[in-house]
């Protein structure tokens, strides 16, 4: 589909994902409710009207050393080009392989399918039983006037030393930090220093899970962190 007026600038590889991926429309109890394209779920004018939510991941991917792998979105990404965020954020798609709620295993199907086409790391280093679901979250956030993020999100854990191939299509930049260098770089973004930005699920899940699920990690513990039952709705 061609794009006309603010679409026309839009990257042929994004335009191609935002017309094609179908993504999966819930309720705000994580019922399937329908489909919608990538697009029409990323305009502000259609979440805002028809109260569009759909549901999606985001990866936390951790080295052996529990160092978390941090990436920063191309610039060429409709939402939120350029802003550090966890490893890989994303959507699973309206596809049998996807839909599969037993276990979570259509996120994680749709995760793996991800850190593949991201970050380059092959399926046999992200195995799907790897993956630890420990929460699901629930956010609205602009982008800019047209578009936005209003999301039922699944938040992922998994422990694995990966061999790297970004794809600078998706992916600007990637790092691997300790915590108290993302606090540093958290510290940067508030005080607008170097142009540091963080995405607004990024953020959410720092300033409310990430630091004590990261201690559970180190600990061994990460199980009692779990709660795939409680929908938490964040601003």
């Amino acid at each position: 589909m061609a794009g006309t007026g603010d679409d026309a600038g839009m990257d042929e590889v994004q335009r191609r994902l935002m017309f094609d991926d179908e993504c999966i429309l819930v309720d705000e109890q994580d019922n399937v409710v329908g489909h919608e394209s990538k697009y029409t779920c990323h305009l502000m004018e259609k979440i805002e009207s028809l109260n569009l939510l759909h549901r999606a991941f985001s990866v936390f991917l951790f080295n052996s050393k529990h160092e978390l792998l941090l990436q920063q979105r191309s610039a060429t990404k409709v939402t939120f080009p350029l802003v550090w965020t966890n490893t890989c954020c994303s959507h699973p798609l309206y596809r049998e392989s996807e839909l599969i709620q037993e276990n979570f295993l259509g996120v994680r199907n749709a995760a793996q399918r991800k850190l593949l086409d991201e970050l380059g790391i092959p399926a046999e280093d992200v195995p799907v039983d790897q993956f630890t679901p420990l929460g699901r979250m629930l956010y609205k956030a602009p982008s800019d006037g047209k578009w936005g993020e209003h999301e039922l999100d699944y938040l992922l854990f998994i422990v694995r030393d990966v061999k790297l191939v970004p794809n600078p299509d998706e992916v600007a930049d990637v790092k691997y930090v300790r915590r108290e260098q993302l606090q540093e770089l958290i510290r940067q973004a508030d005080a607008g220093e170097g142009g540091v930005k963080l995405s607004p699920w990024f953020r959410l899940v720092v300033d409310n899970f990430l630091m004590g699920w990261w201690e559970h990690l180190e600990k061994g513990t990460l199980a009692e962190a779990v709660d795939m039952e409680t929908i938490h709705k964040l601003k």
